[in-house]
C-alpha cells in the first residue's frame, strides 16, 4: 500500500501551495510513483503544479447521470454499466512524467457531496497500491477525515496561518484524527505565512496548549505572493527562494 501523506486545515491557509511543493519535492528524489489526489470540491491543485484538467471524477459522474435522466444509452455493446463507469473514471486520472493526479471535482445539482466522495473513496482504493507515495489535498475542515474516505493514512501534515483561530482549528482536527484512529504514526504542524520567518508568542502558546508537534515554520515570501498574482505554478518556485529552503528544511525533518 502506498504510503499516505495526507494534508489538511481551514481555508486558505495555503494547503494546495504545500502539497505542490511537496509532490514536486518526492518526484525529485525519485524513490518511486507518486499520486497526488486533489480532494477538495473547489480543486486547484492543478493549477499549483502548472497541469491543465481536463475531467474531473465529478464530470464524469454528472455527464453519466445526465444521460440516464435523458433515456441516454452511451455504454458500448457487450459491456456492463459498472465497466463502463470504471473506464470513465479511470479517464479521470492525468498521467504525468513524474506523477498521476486524480481530481474529485465537484457535482452540478444541489445537495451534499456524498456521492462524489464515495467515487473518490473508491478511486483511490483502486489506484492506491500502484505508487510508492499518495499525497492528498483535503478539502477545508474535516471532512475526508470525519468520512473515513482515506483508506489509511500515515503521515498527518496540518496547515495553519500564523493566528490564534488557524491553530485552535488544526488542533481541533488532530484532535478528530485521534478520537477516529486514522493510524497516523506522525502528526505534525507546518506554520505558514509567518512575518519574518517566526510566528508571535501566542502562536507558540497555543500550539502548545493544543498538544501540536510543531515541524517547521514557512515565511511569508513575496514569490509566492507573485507567482499567485500572475498564475505560476508555485511548485516552481526558485531553489534558493526563502520558502522552499524553509520547505526543504521540513522535509528532512520529516525524515522525507
Amino acid at each position: 500500500m502506498a504510503y499516505t501523506i495526507a494534508v489538511a486545515g481551514k481555508g486558505g491557509v495555503g494547503k494546495t501551495t504545500f502539497c505542490g511543493l511537496l509532490i514536486n519535492y518526492l518526484c525529485a528524489k525519485k524513490q518511486g510513483a507518486v499520486l497526488a489526489v486533489d480532494a477538495d470540491a473547489n480543486s486547484n491543485l492543478n493549477e499549483v503544479l502548472g497541469v491543465e484538467v481536463e475531467t474531473t471524477l465529478g464530470d464524469v459522474r454528472e455527464e453519466i447521470t445526465h444521460a440516464e435522466s435523458m433515456g441516454e444509452n452511451r455504454i458500448p455493446g457487450g459491456m456492463s454499466k459498472q465497466d463502463y463507469m470504471n473506464f470513465r473514471f479511470g479517464e479521470a486520472l492525468i498521467e504525468e512524467d513524474d506523477y498521476d493526479l486524480l481530481v474529485m471535482g465537484r457535482t452540478q445539482g444541489q445537495g451534499c457531496y456524498c456521492f462524489v466522495n464515495g467515487i473518490l473513496q473508491t478511486q483511490i482504493n483502486r489506484y492506491a497500491d500502484n505508487y510508492k507515495y499518495l499525497v492528498v489535498d483535503n478539502e477545508a475542515g474535516m471532512e475526508h477525515i470525519s468520512r473515513g474516505i482515506l483508506p489509511h493514512v500515515d503521515m498527518l501534515l496540518l496547515i495553519s496561518d500564523s493566528s490564534h483561530r488557524g491553530i485552535q482549528a488544526v488542533g481541533r482536527i488532530a484532535k478528530l484524527a485521534n478520537d477516529l484512529n486514522i493510524g497516523a504514526s506522525k502528526v505534525g504542524l507546518v506554520v505558514n505565512r509567518a512575518p519574518g520567518g517566526k510566528p508571535g508568542e501566542g502562536v507558540f502558546q497555543e500550539i502548545e496548549a493544543q498538544g501540536l508537534e510543531l515541524v517547521g515554520v514557512l515565511p511569508q515570501d513575496e514569490d509566492v505572493y507573485e507567482y499567485d498574482c500572475d498564475g505560476k505554478p508555485t511548485s516552481k518556485l526558485p531553489e534558493d527562494s526563502p520558502f522552499r529552503l524553509a520547505f526543504n528544511e521540513i522535509m528532512k525533518k520529516l525524515g522525507l
